[in-house]
């Protein structure tokens, strides 16, 4: 359950627009939170990766609880990118900066994801929504 609320705050995040139009006096809340996102990002980023791969050195849970493992797998996998795209500066700062290479990799990568964040944003309030709702009839 925790992992789909997370994704959920997150995805907040990433769509602030959707928040605004519903909520006008979301906007300070959202200012409040801006100074931190790229920790936010990162730290999220860090947890949506090892959630994949956790899933992943668990695919014996595929064959048990096939509906639960593939709603962990997309949730992770989407908490990972949408960290990424909210950590970039954090994530470009202390780990692509280092080689050149890297960091042009991860800016071509950004500049892919970028257009795509609004729609995810969306995605992962679903898949978060069904990771709370999947966590009360799985497990």
């Amino acid at each position: 359950m925790i992992w789909g609320i997370t994704l959920i705050l997150l995805s907040i995040m990433a769509v602030p627009s959707l928040l605004l139009s519903k909520k006008p006096n979301a906007k300070e809340l959202l200012e409040k939170v801006e100074p931190y996102q790229g920790w936010i990002g990162f730290a999220f980023c860090f947890w949506g990766v090892w959630g994949v791969v956790s899933s992943l050195l668990n695919l014996k849970g595929l064959t048990i609880y096939p509906v639960w493992w593939i709603t962990l797998l997309a949730g992770n996998f989407i908490e990972a990118v949408l960290g990424f795209m909210l950590g970039f500066g954090l994530i470009n700062k202390y780990v692509l900066s280092r080689t050149p290479a890297g960091e042009e990799k991860g800016n071509r990568l950004r500049e892919k994801l970028a257009p795509k964040q609004g729609f995810l944003g969306l995605i992962g309030l679903v898949v978060g929504a069904w990771m709370i709702i999947a966590s009360f009839l799985f497990l």
